[in-house]
């Protein structure tokens, strides 16, 4: 899955959903900022972190709430820069969610195929 133009892999996990909306915002930052580092980076959502990729509630949530940006435009700032966002199987069956209720752009990967990548990671890091 990694390709071999970039000279790091950074590989953000978060675990956070929707309850906990002041942690939605973070990975998509920093995986912004790597991604324009020229770093290859992916954001691998898995436990209750797949309910933050819902299309209803994107535009709902934010890491300061109401007063604050919604969520959709971390999202868009770390894809618009090559961010790669997958999703835990898995976790789509934990919160009752089908690959179709979120948003577009999203893998879902199996639990083998995230430890290659995380193997072959120069960095793994979570939320």
């Amino acid at each position: 899955m990694w390709t071999n133009e970039y000279d790091s892999k950074i590989i953000y996990v978060q675990t956070h959903g929707v309850n906990d909306p002041a942690r939605s915002a973070t990975p998509f930052f920093l995986a912004a900022s790597a991604a324009a580092m020229d770093a290859e980076v992916m954001i691998y959502f898995t436990m209750y972190g797949a309910t933050l990729l819902r299309r209803d509630v994107v535009d709902k949530i934010g890491p300061k709430g109401d007063s604050g940006q919604p969520l959709r435009r971390f999202i868009e700032q770390a894809t618009g820069l090559g961010v790669r966002l997958l999703v835990c199987q898995p976790s789509l069956d934990l919160n009752d969610l089908k690959i179709e209720d979120l948003i577009d752009g999203v893998e879902m990967i199996g639990g083998a195929a995230f430890n290659d990548l995380a193997l072959n990671a120069d960095a793994v890091i979570s939320f």
